[in-house]
């Protein structure tokens, strides 16, 4: 009985991980990314230097350009490295903020290898911690930043959440909704490659969109503004997208007021709804961020662990049930979460838990002899030899009761 005890409060650290697992993926894509953005103006910085040093040398050497003109080039290099100099001070002191986060998260996640039962209540401090983390990341997804700023601030686990990379996400994503794409294309163009990488096309869908916008307006000059940027922007992705850029082409010859489809869908307002919705599938996926906010998960894991077929019968508790004589203390079974509980899937039991003296009341259900019994006696509103289901408040003869063999 002890071992059983032991094993079944005994702390499994891996399987708590599992939903941890953004914690520390995402501190490891912003350091990868700042030290590509190092890289990139480095080597953008040294191809600029080195050849305008030699030519500055050489022509002084050769007595081609004056002690001014020197100078002048000389000073051109300095303000260039200075500049360099600015850009590498606030990306170093990005990625030693990236690292206070992910030595802090570590440490978070290590505490819960400290932990052996799950009645420690250590574990009921690190599980709150991980609660109030889960609370900030919905509030950040559901678009409440300063709420989530001031809960964050509040419970001390700043280092723990997102806030930044969700604000920036979210203040795109709601700039898609109002109309403007501008902040969108930047950060396409900072994660050039990247998307090309993955093959995404969330800027050429941004690009047509700047396209439709010209067309919309109807006025000759915009016309032409509209041809040109069809050719710069989307006529490089014929191979991939020709569909879409025919239909473009086809837009030139259509009125935004059109019933005609696919145009009339083109010219639709709901199109930079469905922007917006594309570049947060986009960023999650980029930054390996789950699609659904981790409450959601967590939430339907556990939900999914106390469901029972029982749950959703029609007999479900005492509270839809006048005849019932017990009162259900099943969570799934309340109000607040039963319907929320109807669509997950059940949980997978490899071990079931019945009474030694099961019976099986004509009506299907299955209850302990004693226990039944017991439970008639104080009822008290039926008779000498009957029985009372519990559940159902249905009567029935003691000698209808099948005994129940379990193989």
């Amino acid at each position: 009985m002890m071992a059983a005890e032991l094993t079944s409060t005994k702390l499994n650290p891996e399987s708590h991980l599992l939903l941890d697992q953004p914690l520390l993926r995402l501190p490891h894509e912003l350091a990868r990314r700042n030290f590509k953005s190092v890289q990139r103006i480095v080597e953008r910085e040294r191809d600029y230097i080195i050849p305008a040093l030699k030519e500055t040398a050489n022509g002084s050497l050769a007595g081609t350009q004056t002690p001014d003109q020197t100078l002048a080039s000389l000073d051109a290099m300095i303000a260039r490295m200075q500049g360099l100099k600015r850009k590498m001070e606030s990306l170093q002191e990005e990625e030693k903020k990236i690292q206070t986060q992910s030595k802090r998260r570590i440490h978070h996640l290590q505490d819960l290898y400290k932990i052996q039962t799950l009645s420690d209540v250590k574990y009921e401090d690190w599980s709150r911690t991980r609660l109030d983390r889960l609370i900030v990341d919905h509030m950040l997804r559901s678009g409440f930043p300063e709420s989530a700023k001031q809960l964050a601030k509040a419970k001390g686990i700043e280092d723990l959440v997102d806030i930044g990379t969700f604000v920036q996400c979210q203040r795109i994503a709601e700039g898609l909704r109002k109309g403007d794409a501008k902040e969108a294309l930047q950060w396409c163009g900072e994660n050039k490659v990247a998307l090309k990488k993955t093959q995404n096309t969330l800027e050429f869908e941004l690009r047509l969109q700047q396209y439709i916008e010209m067309v919309r307006t109807g006025q000759p000059t915009k016309m032409i503004e509209a041809m040109q940027h069809a050719k710069k922007y989307l006529s490089p992705h014929l191979e991939t997208q020709s569909v879409e850029i025919h239909r473009a082409a086809g837009l030139l010859a259509f009125p935004r007021d059109t019933d005609a489809e696919p145009y009339k869908s083109m010219y639709s307002l709901d199109r930079w709804k469905y922007l917006s919705e594309l570049f947060l599938r986009t960023h999650h996926e980029l930054l390996s961020l789950p699609p659904r906010p981790l409450l959601h998960i967590a939430l339907s894991a556990g939900l999914s662990a106390l469901k029972t077929p029982a749950c959703h019968s029609k007999y479900a508790s005492s509270s839809t049930n006048n005849l019932s004589v017990t009162t259900s203390v099943c969570p799934i079974c309340s109000t607040e979460l039963n319907e929320l509980a109807r669509h997950v899937p059940y949980a997978h039991h490899t071990k079931s838990s019945v009474e030694n003296d099961s019976i099986i009341l004509p009506n299907g259900r299955i209850y302990g002899r004693e226990r039944i019994l017991e439970m008639s006696r104080k009822v008290g509103s039926v008779g000498e030899g009957k029985v009372k289901d519990p559940t159902t408040g249905e009567v029935f003869d003691e000698k209808d009761m099948k005994k129940v063999y379990i193989m």
